[in-house]
């Protein structure tokens, strides 16, 4: 699953073991990328 740090807006992919932490600056809030997908509603 990919994460973007919040702090430095790099990519990152957490391992299990790892725990939750930003391998490049330390910060601990990670934010979850959305689907790239566009989803489309019919309005009646």
């Amino acid at each position: 699953m990919s994460y973007k740090c919040s702090r430095c807006k790099r990519d990152v992919t957490l391992d299990e073991y790892g725990g939750v932490r930003c391998p490049y600056c330390g910060h601990r809030v990670l934010l979850k990328e959305r689907a790239p997908d566009v989803k489309e509603i019919d309005v009646k």
